[in-house]
C-alpha cells in the first residue's frame, strides 16, 4: 500500500510557532523549530514564506542584526496593545 503524505503547510506551522512564542521570535529560532518537522526546509524557502505572510499582513519582519531578523505576529501585537 502506498504511503500517504501528511500535508501541513509551512505557513500554518510558522504562525502556530509564533503563537506559542507569544507572537515574537527570530528567524533563526523559527528555522530551527520548523526544520525538525520539515526536512527539506532551507533558508530560501523560509524567507519566501516569511515574505508571503508579510505581504498578506499577518506578520512583520524587522532586522535585528546583519544576519538575524525579528518576526512578529501582527494579530498578537494588536491584542497586546488593547490590553
Amino acid at each position: 500500500m502506498p504511503r500517504m503524505w501528511d500535508v501541513y503547510p509551512i505557513r500554518i506551522a510558522l504562525v502556530e510557532a509564533l503563537t506559542k512564542k507569544q507572537g515574537v521570535s527570530t528567524d533563526v529560532e523559527l528555522y530551527d523549530l520548523l526544520k525538525k518537522s520539515y526536512d527539506d526546509l532551507n533558508h530560501r524557502s523560509l524567507n519566501r514564506v516569511l515574505m508571503k505572510l508579510e505581504v498578506e499582513g499577518m506578520i512583520h519582519v524587522s532586522s535585528l542584526t546583519k544576519t538575524k531578523r525579528r518576526v512578529e505576529l501582527k494579530a498578537a501585537s494588536k491584542d497586546q496593545e488593547r490590553a
